[in-house]
C-alpha cells in the first residue's frame, strides 16, 4: 500500500506534504487534502499558482 500524505499550508500560504497521521509541526495546518505522494503534489501544483510568500504578495 502506498504511503499516505496530507497537504499542509503555513501562515505564508506555502504548501508542503506531511505523512498522514503524524503530528503536524508548529506553524503548519492541514489544507484539506490527503492521498498518495503524487496525488498530493499534483493538488499542490493546481492550487499554489503564485509561489511568492503571502507577505511578499501583499
Amino acid at each position: 500500500m502506498e504511503e499516505q500524505f496530507a497537504v499542509v499550508i503555513n501562515h505564508e500560504e506555502q504548501y508542503s506534504i506531511w505523512p498522514a497521521g503524524r503530528e503536524i509541526p508548529n506553524g503548519w495546518r492541514e489544507a484539506g487534502f490527503e492521498g498518495g505522494k503524487d496525488e498530493c503534489l499534483a493538488h499542490i501544483a493546481s492550487v499554489w499558482t503564485d509561489l511568492r510568500p503571502l507577505s511578499v504578495r501583499r
